[in-house]
């Protein structure tokens, strides 16, 4: 092979890398386009479509990190581009989303409920860009932003699709905006799901498990996703439980064996 094919063959390939490091950043660009979208939809008075919006948002922040890590592209200007995103889509948009959906009659202290919800996000970030391979990723610290906004979309589909809105007081939804702000900066730990083995090789019944849960979603989106938001949020909260009642039946066992000493 001549000099001149190599040299072709050595700036296609470059070109091809160069490449490569877009495509996470496109994804990343979605994420901000669906969160200003959603922004316009909010103030249009289209809540429904806002919510779907932000829930699409929410799949292109899942792509854009998993393509950086399979096409080893991750880069400190990815890890920042896409808090900013992130603080657009997760943050602000699901923050003015929620105030002019259902807490506006509350006045300031609704939009005061929006403000904690996005300072809290963008806390949350912040403290996630300096933990950022001190240790390992099979655990989240707090609940990721992206899943405190999807709990806020969901629950605008879920109540839409019940005809819920009229019915249920706005300072109830003040709730579930303190609740979620304070998750986001807690030190809860939730699953990552970034262990590779979840995606090698799986069970043939928890495949089938899998399909009948496309088949929810296809079937009723705005209730599975609601209902999945609503178990993920919940599971840090119960792990603290968990694993509080372990030492608890350690320690039992440990004060039987005093009272019951075995015979050697």
């Amino acid at each position: 092979m001549g000099n001149r094919q190599k040299r072709s063959l050595f700036m296609e390939s470059h070109r091809f890398h160069k490449g490569i490091y877009i495509l996470p950043n496109l994804f990343t660009s979605l994420n901000v386009f669906c969160g200003f979208f959603a922004v316009i939809l909010s103030i249009e008075g289209n809540f429904h479509l806002a919510a779907s919006i932000i829930v699409i948002a929410g799949l292109c922040d899942g792509l854009d990190g998993k393509i950086a890590r399979a096409t080893r592209t991750t880069s400190r200007f990815g890890v920042e581009f896409d808090s900013l995103a992130d603080l657009i889509s997760f943050g602000i948009a699901p923050a003015l989303m929620f105030y002019l959906w259902a807490m506006t009659p509350l006045g300031r202290l609704g939009w005061l409920a929006g403000f904690l919800f996005t300072i809290c996000g963008a806390l949350r970030l912040a403290r996630f860009n300096t933990q950022t391979g001190t240790g390992g990723n099979e655990f989240f610290v707090g609940l990721p932003i992206p899943a405190a906004a999807g709990m806020l979309a969901t629950t605008i589909l879920f109540c839409d699709r019940l005809l819920l809105t009229e019915s249920i007081p706005p300072v109830i939804f003040l709730l579930p905006v303190y609740g979620l702000s304070f998750l986001m900066v807690s030190t809860i730990r939730y699953h990552s799901f970034k262990k590779p083995h979840l995606f090698r090789r799986i069970n043939f019944n928890v495949l089938v498990g899998v399909i009948l849960v496309f088949i929810f979603i296809a079937a009723e989106p705005s209730i599975a996703l609601f209902l999945f938001s609503t178990v993920y949020v919940a599971s840090g909260p119960i792990s603290i439980f968990r694993h509080r009642k372990v030492p608890d039946a350690v320690e039992e066992s440990e004060i039987k064996e005093e009272e019951h000493p075995r015979v050697i």
